[in-house]
Order: structure tokens, then C-alpha cells, then sequence
């Protein structure tokens, strides 16, 4: 399940919140954050560390997170996941080892711009902010991303491609939009 959202939606928090709660619910949970699966600095910042363009489609290694940790938790994959592929703070590998998934497990994947990029994901949540929300809510180091996500919901549309939407616009306060096909 891709929890998907700006920093500012706090996706990687409500992924940890719901898979504390699955267990009670008898589906036992794991979160392996995207940005695990960030490329290198000498990728990712190719055109600066600011750059806007760069993140939206430079930062994250779909390819990684699909054959690390979506293909192998799919219908006839190994059960077994990465958890993280790069260290992005020391900018080296992780060399983390395989884990087995949990069986009957929920496997959340929280991070930014996940959706229009193949990611064979069983469901999405999208935590939707306005673009006034993102702008205020964005720490000031931060800003230079806003474009990103802006372009992002002009050509994803990721709230019309999500199965569930929750308006985050003020984190504390969330509130369901949409329940796709869960309603």
C-alpha cells in the first residue's frame, strides 16, 4: 500500500500509525519508506541540490522499489523484501539484508510523488494538501520542492488515481475525501 503525500502530509507518520493498529486487526504490518529507495547524490542532485524538476523525476529508483520490494511481495514473488536499498545520509549503499514478509502482512510504502510511475501497488492512499496548505506548511529549506509537487498534481492527478484521499490540509485534523473502492 503507497502512502503518498508531500513531507509536509507527514505520510511516513501515518504509515507507522496504521501498521501499529493492523496487528489488533489480525493483519500484521511492515513500512519500508521510498526514500530508501532514493537514487545516489550523484543521481539525484545531478542539477543541484534545488532543483525542482530533478526531484519530481530523478529522485526515487521505481525500479529498485519495484524489484526490491513491490514485485517480490506480488502474486508469485518470493515473500521476501528489501527495506531499504540506499543510506541517503552517508550516500552509500544500505546493505540491508532480505526480510520475509509477514504472512498476511501489509507492506506501506509512504512517501512522495509514488503514483504515475508504474508502481504496481495494491492500493494507494493519496494525502492531498492544496497547493496554499503545501506553501505554508513546507519548512523554508524545503520550498524549493513546491514546484515539484505542483507539476505533480497538474499531470498525475495523483487524487484522481488514488483509491482513498485524505485531505491533509491540516495534518492534525485529516479528513477522508474519497474512499475509491472501499466505500
Amino acid at each position: 500500500m503507497a502512502v503518498d503525500g508531500p513531507d509536509a502530509a507527514a505520510p511516513a507518520e501515518l504509515a507507522r500509525a496504521v501498521a501499529d493498529r493492523l496487528p489488533a486487526l489480525g493483519r500484521p504490518a511492515v513500512v519500508v519508506p521510498a526514500a530508501g529507495f532514493y537514487r545516489p547524490a550523484s543521481l539525484r542532485l545531478e542539477h543541484g541540490r534545488t532543483d525542482p524538476d530533478a526531484r519530481y523525476t530523478d529522485w526515487l529508483d521505481a525500479g529498485a522499489l519495484a524489484r526490491e520490494v513491490l514485485t517480490p511481495l506480488g502474486p508469485g514473488g518470493s515473500g521476501t523484501y528489501l527495506p531499504v536499498l540506499w543510506d541517503v545520509a552517508r550516500d552509500r549503499a544500505a546493505r540491508a539484508r532480505p526480510q520475509p514478509a509477514p504472512e498476511r502482512g501489509v507492506v506501506l510504502v509512504p512517501g512522495a510523488l509514488l503514483q504515475g510511475i508504474g508502481l504496481p501497488f495494491d492500493v494507494v492512499l493519496h494525502l492531498r494538501m492544496s497547493p496554499a496548505a503545501r506553501r505554508r506548511l513546507t519548512p523554508p529549506e524545503q520550498a524549493w520542492e513546491l514546484p515539484a509537487f505542483d507539476r505533480y498534481d497538474e499531470e498525475v492527478d495523483p487524487a484522481g488515481l488514488a483509491d482513498a484521499v485524505v485531505l491533509a490540509d491540516h495534518p492534525d485534523r485529516p479528513a477522508l475525501l474519497l474512499a475509491g473502492r472501499f466505500s
